[in-house]
């Protein structure tokens, strides 16, 4: 009977059948034949294969549905492994057991050896009736061995069974030792944080979430048998919710591993070595568990409202900028001073255009004879109206040259040291603008096709998690995961609505631009117009497809983000860098910039070697030899393809295939036998430092093999990008050129929100780069209304970036728009 507890009636009975025992077995009943038992008195024996020990321990409940729970500790000296001491548990609904020496199994079939060990009995379940309840508990000492093994068994009752909410418990569990509680819901509380912390790193723990259901598993080999379960080394966090659980309560259940490889702690060599060994208490652990409420339903309306609302007044605040342009083109249209473009890319139908270079404007031509001549014949080549695009079989052909005539005239025109985007633009503008729509075309049915498995994967993923109960699959936030449905973390998948909603804005303000580009054209007699930049939108549109479906494919990610399902999130990111830097050289060079079959082969080309890095880039020398070759081999070939505007081909029929040997044999003629001054020294300046840019990135790579290869290319992408981009604008001011309101406004915006969205990138919150139990240690809360963590204002923030970033490569040259081409640089 329990020390200071009242007899209860039922329990009469019970305590007059032990005494009748008493006397014949005081240290335990011999044969079978219980012998009464008291919680919290040592109790010493000896056991062999013809003496058999039985304990009996009565207790009843001191209020009426309480849960109070038992605690068995026992021990022995003997370290034979052939005869254990074997310890059995009766229940009334139930039965314990367990051995001394306990042995547990690591790596190699390493065996690791307990004699002192601790188990708390599975509790009787809650009743409802008004009196106490009676239990009786049976324990069972017996062994097979020939000799006497001395034993000690404790038994006491538990007072802090129950964890309470908000408060803070203090406890010690180790591999033989296990710890488990109970906790029970309250009546306002739908949703609970597990949180668990330690001082120590090591040894490696698991926390379990279990049903109140017999038997509770609390070993290192059956823990991940039943309920959610996470390794833990410093911090572990589990959001629980009441729907998971009819009862309205669960078990929290401790184990501590009896190695600690699985939370990237040394891993054993081999089976030999320390085999056998005991170990008892030098692997415990000080944990304490606070279970706090998780947040309410309506947090869930706010952060979504926001969201939404959020990048909704992005959609205002076009619609405003919108209106404000057509108010002050409609006042120029009254007053009659409308100019050939209204800077927004819009021709006008008050000033006419003509296909004649005015005489000055020869600058640095071979001479006019040849000049003209190219434009005599891009006059004729002009065809039918502007608003009748065909679909012949010769106009949609991408590669298809509209100056068969002049093919060795072209190569004159490009080795001119002053070139003109006159001398760039020669081309067809029907045949150019059906080529970039491939763009368009192509990343639709790319994304399409891509998009599709990728979603029934990580619908895969987060079925396994949720049917398995492993949260070591997932790299979540823990402290911030909050979940929806069958989603785990759902305010990760909320926050990239953004790039979806921006990204469909964006793709509805190049679609305004082009029809009205449109209705601008359906007023002239030709295709060719001399004034400002060509306007060309497809790969426009494919940027706006890229931003939105980085949206999808990043929430997909972030459905179970890890390892083998990063690439989802990075692969259109190099698509939309790859895309900038096309559409950046695609502005003065329309007629010689890559096609899109030759530009997303390369995306493709740079995906697969990103694949390759995450599976072999971590220890393989080989493939960072290999991958630093390519890069420095790629960035070469580019290199003359750009400082040679294209003349020299990679590929095709009429390709140079000695390239690379040319460049060499310039290199040598120009800067080391004569060391003359560059043709093209804007040019050589960019290319130069762009390829020591990507030198030091390749030879980066090759000392210090960084495990996140894949963020490492999209380092490469958008150092390369942002370096042409800041040329180009440099280039730009330096012709005399001028930045308008609305696209100084955007790079000011780009530039301060990427400043903002990269800091709290930096904040790093989990990193499948480690294990499990030490990317929990980088866990952080939430930052923004309880909802959405450092991640999720980078995703808000990247968004809208990567928007005003497209937004100043749209509106960038605006100012062009009413400058003759034959007046507008080249760089």
């Amino acid at each position: 009977m329990a020390r200071g507890a009242a007899p209860a009636p039922g329990a009469l009975l019970c305590t007059l059948l032990w005494a009748a025992a008493a006397a014949a077995a005081p240290g335990g009943g011999p044969g079978g034949s219980p012998a009464p038992g008291v919680f919290g008195r040592v109790y010493r024996g000896t056991v062999n294969i013809s003496v058999e020990r039985v304990y009996a321990f009565a207790y009843s409940s001191s209020e009426p549905g309480q849960v109070d729970a038992v605690r068995v500790y026992v021990n022995s000296s003997s370290e034979n492994l052939q005869y254990p001491v074997l310890f059995v548990v009766r229940q009334q609904k139930g039965v314990l057991s367990w051995q001394v020496p306990l042995i547990f199994r690591g790596l190699y079939q390493r065996t690791y050896n307990y004699q002192e060990v601790s188990r708390t009995l599975c509790p009787s379940e809650p009743t409802s009736e008004t009196g106490p309840s009676d239990q009786i508990i049976f324990v069972d000492v017996s062994s097979m061995a020939p000799f006497n093994i001395a034993y000690e068994l404790l038994v006491t009752r538990l007072e802090n069974f129950q964890l309470e909410t908000n408060k803070a418990f203090n406890f010690t569990a180790s591999p033989s030792q296990p710890q488990y509680f109970l906790y029970k819901f309250p009546e306002d509380v739908d949703s609970v944080i597990i949180k668990v912390v330690s001082d120590a790193v090591y040894p490696c723990s698991v926390v379990s979430v279990q049903d109140i259901v017999c038997p509770v598993y609390d070993l290192d080999h059956n823990v991940e048998f039943n309920g959610v379960y996470q390794s833990m080394t410093k911090q572990a966090a589990i959001t629980v919710q009441r729907k998971d659980f009819p009862g309205e309560q669960f078990f929290v259940v401790f184990v501590i591993k009896p190695e600690d490889y699985a939370c990237g702690g040394s891993v054993p060599s081999s089976i030999h070595g320390n085999v056998n060994r005991t170990w008892n208490l030098q692997r415990t652990k000080n944990l304490q568990v606070t279970i706090v409420p998780s947040i309410k339903k309506s947090v869930y309306v706010q952060a979504m409202f926001f969201s939404f609302l959020s990048f909704l007044s992005f959609y205002l605040g076009s619609v405003v900028v919108a209106f404000v342009h057509y108010i002050r083109v409609q006042r120029k249209a009254a007053a009659g001073r409308l100019s050939p473009e209204d800077g927004s890319g819009i021709m006008t139908s008050s000033h006419p255009i003509t296909a004649s270079t005015p005489e000055g404007s020869s600058y640095g031509a071979i001479d006019e004879s040849s000049s003209s001549g190219g434009q005599q014949l891009s006059s004729s080549e002009c065809g039918p109206p502007a608003g009748s695009d065909t679909d012949s079989s010769v106009e949609e052909e991408s590669d298809f040259d509209t100056m068969p005539e002049i093919e060795s005239d072209k190569n004159v025109i490009r080795t001119k040291v002053f070139l003109y985007l006159s001398d760039l633009s020669r081309k067809d503008r029907r045949i150019v603008s059906k080529k970039y729509k491939i763009y368009f075309w192509n990343i639709t049915t790319i994304a399409v096709f891509y998009a599709l498995p990728v979603i029934q994967l990580v619908i895969t993923y987060q079925t396994v998690v949720n049917v398995t109960g492993n949260q070591d699959i997932c790299y979540y936030n823990f402290l911030c995961a909050h979940p929806l449905g069958v989603l785990s973390a759902f305010n990760n998948i909320l926050s990239n609505v953004g790039h979806m909603l921006l990204g469909f804005l964006f793709l509805l303000i190049v679609l305004r631009r082009d029809i009205l580009h449109r209705r601008a054209m359906e007023m002239k007699d030709t295709y060719t117009l001399d004034y400002g930049i060509p306007k060309h939108f497809g790969l426009f549109y494919a940027m706006g497809i890229a931003l939105m479906m980085e949206g999808v494919l990043s929430a997909c990610y972030h459905v179970c983000p890890n390892y083998s399902n990063f690439q989802f999130d990075t692969s259109f990111m190099y698509m939309i860098a790859g895309l900038c830097m096309l559409k950046l050289y695609q502005t003065r060079h329309p007629d010689i910039n890559a096609s899109a079959y030759s530009a997303y082969a390369s995306f493709a080309v740079v995906i697969c070697l990103a694949v390759l890095g995450v599976v072999f880039g971590k220890n393989d020398m080989w493939f960072w030899v290999i991958s630093s070759m390519i890069h420095v081999l790629a960035s070469l070939a580019l290199s003359t393809q750009i400082y040679y505007m294209g003349r020299f081909k990679i590929n095709g029929p009429d390709s140079d295939l000695g390239i690379f040997r040319r460049a060499a044999m310039v290199l040598y003629t120009d800067c080391i036998q004569q060391c003359s001054r560059p043709m093209y020294m804007d040019r050589m300046v960019l290319l130069i430092v762009g390829n020591l840019v990507n030198w030091s990135f390749a030879i980066f790579g090759l000392v210090y093999r960084p495990r996140d290869f894949a963020s490492y290319i999209l380092g490469i992408f958008i150092c390369n990008l942002l370096l042409y981009l800041a040329f180009y604008i440099i280039m730009k001011l330096r012709s005399s050129e001028r930045l308008l309101p609305i696209p100084l406004f955007c790079i000011m915006a780009t530039a301060v929100v990427w400043a903002a969205a990269l800091y709290f990138f930096f904040q790093t919150l989990s990193s499948w780069e480690e294990t499990p139990a030490e990317s929990r240690q980088k866990n952080r809360p939430c930052i923004l209304m309880g909802f959405f963590d450092d991640h999720d204002v980078w995703h808000f923030l990247s968004a809208a970036a990567l928007f005003f970033s497209f937004l100043v490569l749209l509106t960038l040259d605006d100012d062009l728009d009413t400058v003759r081409r034959d007046k507008i640089p080249v760089f």
